[in-house]
């Protein structure tokens, strides 16, 4: 089944280039049409009802992630891929959203790879979280997939990751935990740039916030919460002494 789509960019050449690039390399994929702005973006999914839009995030007047305010929920019957040229800060509170989009200049298997995601997923995206992420609150959410919903958790109520084959256990600050059909190798690049996640362990991924014992005997474990017990490498308690400028005597 053909894919319709919308374009909506303020910039000529990015709208022919991607409109280009999908005839050439993504041929089940229409384009209705492409628009110049918000506005003529709204009038056009509400005339033309497509299955899928290109979204820009950084127009005049208006922001790409205003577009949902001109809807009703009733009426969101599409789903985005937003195109940006944010920075990777920025890039970050995508990954964190789980909300698809696709870096500028635009790259031919990344833009496969989209469509690839838009035709297997099921699952309605919030994109409040996005916003809320990419205000570069405190307060970051995860979005994490779980077998009957999308759980959008804070990462301050994240405790730790435990590795559990090709599935991930994690455990919140409620004493709550899920489990994710994605392997901790994912949430470790996920969070690499922040300084409150550490890899302690082949089987574990921790809030070092969390941290309140290092138990030395039979290989080293930590102490989290005052509730959980995890293990520690031998060779990542260095790292960990040298990160958290713990003083060692």
């Amino acid at each position: 089944m053909k894919i319709k789509a919308i374009i909506i960019d303020d910039e000529k050449m990015a709208r022919s280039l991607l409109k280009g690039m999908l005839e050439e390399y993504c041929n089940d994929v229409e384009v209705l049409e492409t628009c110049i702005d918000l506005p003529s973006g709204v009038k056009a999914i509400r005339k033309l009802k497509p299955n899928l839009v290109f979204l820009d995030i950084e127009m005049p007047r208006y922001s790409g992630l205003e577009l949902l305010d001109f809807f009703e929920d009733t009426e969101i019957n599409f789903s985005i891929i937003f195109t940006t040229a944010y920075n990777q800060y920025a890039i970050q509170a995508f990954k964190l959203s789980a909300i698809d989009y696709l870096l500028k200049p635009i790259e031919s298997t990344e833009l496969e790879k989209s469509i690839e995601r838009f035709r297997k997923s099921t699952q309605k995206n919030d994109y409040s979280i996005l916003k809320e992420n990419l205000k570069g609150n405190q307060e970051q959410k995860l979005a994490l997939s779980t077998i009957n919903s999308v759980k959008f958790i804070e990462l301050t109520q994240i405790v730790f990751f435990k590795a559990e084959g090709a599935y991930t256990d994690v455990y919140l600050l409620d004493e709550k935990k899920l489990t994710v059909s994605k392997g901790l190798k994912h949430f470790e690049d996920l969070l690499k740039d922040n300084s409150k996640f550490f890899r302690c362990h082949k089987s574990y991924l921790i809030n070092t916030d969390y941290i309140t014992e290092h138990i030395k005997s039979d290989g080293g474990f930590l102490k989290l919460n005052e509730k959980y017990v995890v293990s520690i490498s031998m060779d990542k308690t260095a790292e960990l002494y040298l990160k958290m400028n713990w003083i060692y005597k």
